[in-house]
């Protein structure tokens, strides 16, 4: 899953409008950005696969230090505690933080391939593997799935005088950049030696900060519009 973890992140913010947009925005990608840097590090492994489906082109190989249960309980909760703590010991935007965090395992177990560790190194593996089930099917259940939570961040926060039109529109345009056809995965799978899982792990990282970080600027100016929609109108 991809852009079904954003369109997550606007459902909790949608839910959550007082907590600040970073801890969520980066919050739902932090396993992947992790996973990211030990891709590139050699310390996770992927194996490039042109028929892995929907969209991936490789099979995961071993991810256990990020995607594996109790590792994902661990950076969730760290990334709760780095958020409490930046935002001056706000409880209630550590906890938020760390529960975006942890959805995005959450979200990867019914379509992940039985790939995800009950811990690192563990022979229990955990996934429903809709991917493998599915196919380009499952790229399809995931727009639904985007859709569904992007119609209910929408209504919640038009509720509030703000549009998150851009936000949706982001989202949007990921959905129809990690389709089967045109996501880099198959590029990167094409690849030879190390650049095979540099590239990987390097796309996996942008793909989730530049996104992130945008969407993060997007809140601030939607927030700061209706706020000044409010102030003409008392």
């Amino acid at each position: 899953m991809y852009f079904g973890h954003f369109a997550a992140a606007a459902a909790i913010k949608a839910k959550e409008p007082e907590v600040p947009a970073a801890p969520i925005m980066i919050g739902t990608g932090v396993l992947d950005i992790i996973y990211g840097v030990t891709v590139m590090t050699g310390a996770n492994k992927v194996t490039p696969n042109p028929k892995a489906s929907p969209n991936l082109f490789f099979e995961l190989t071993f991810i256990d230090w990020d995607h594996s249960l109790v590792m994902a309980i661990f950076w969730s909760l760290l990334w709760g505690l780095i958020c409490w703590r930046f935002y001056q010991k706000n409880k209630k935007i550590g906890i938020v933080a760390a529960i975006a965090s942890f959805s995005h395992f959450l979200l990867d177990l019914p379509v992940h391939n039985a790939d995800l560790a009950l811990y690192p190194y563990s022979k229990i593996k955990l996934g429903f593997g809709l991917w493998e089930k599915l196919g380009i099917w499952a790229w399809v259940l995931e727009i639904v799935f985007m859709f569904v939570l992007l119609v209910y961040a929408w209504i919640r926060h038009k509720r509030r005088g703000e549009n998150i039109w851009m936000q949706a529109a982001l989202v949007c345009l990921l959905a129809v950049q990690m389709s089967p056809w045109l996501s880099p995965m198959k590029t990167a799978a094409g690849f030879s030696g190390p650049m095979v899982q540099i590239s990987h792990g390097f796309l996996t990282l942008i793909g989730y900060v530049i996104p992130g970080i945008i969407l993060i600027w997007m809140y601030k100016r939607s927030s700061a519009k209706a706020e000044a929609k409010l102030s003409k109108q008392a």
